[in-house]
């Protein structure tokens, strides 16, 4: 009788352990200093973020592309296993015209760079300071976000995706 309970508490770890979160891991309820976040059939919420190489990325010069917006952080496990994947998704879909644009949550543009050289990213990288977390309610990670060429948001998931997952939304934004 004590395995299948010892089962159950080592399933109900692994899955408390599953996403990087801060907070209770979920998305939703407005965070400190936000009016409101960002939703499905919303237009996405303006930015202007610096770029981990350089430079700033501002979010009207991405109007009349899909997006697909990765918030990560280097020290996430599930974040670090999905690279490689949405990275060869953005090589795959960058001739339908993708912008996949990894969001490093918190971090600096060092360790930014440093997750970008270790799976050798083709994609931009913005460094958040928090704006964008608070924009799209993020208190976990991964969070993943898929925006239509008309900068309307079609989906919003948070939590690690896999393959399957990941293609499907960018093939509904393209």
């Amino acid at each position: 009788m004590r395995r299948p309970i010892a089962l159950l508490a080592v399933a109900a770890l692994l899955a408390a352990l599953a996403g990087c979160g801060r907070g209770t891991g979920t998305r939703g309820g407005s965070p400190p200093g936000a009016s409101s976040i960002a939703e499905v059939g919303q237009n996405a919420p303006r930015f202007s973020d610096p770029l981990s190489t350089g430079g700033t990325l501002n979010s009207a010069s991405l109007r009349g592309k899909p997006v697909y917006l990765n918030f990560f952080a280097s020290w996430c496990p599930p974040c670090n296993e999905e690279a490689p994947t949405i990275n060869a998704l953005q090589k795959e879909f960058s001739k339908d015209g993708l912008l996949v644009i990894g969001v490093d949550e918190l971090e600096n543009a060092a360790d930014a760079n440093e997750f970008r050289e270790k799976y050798g990213l083709v994609y931009p990288i913005v460094v958040d300071s928090g704006e964008l977390e608070d924009q799209y309610g993020v208190y976990g990670l991964p969070v993943h976000v898929f925006i239509e060429r008309d900068g309307v948001i079609k989906e919003i998931e948070t939590g690690e995706m896999t393959r399957p997952e990941i293609e499907r939304a960018i093939k509904s934004i393209l």
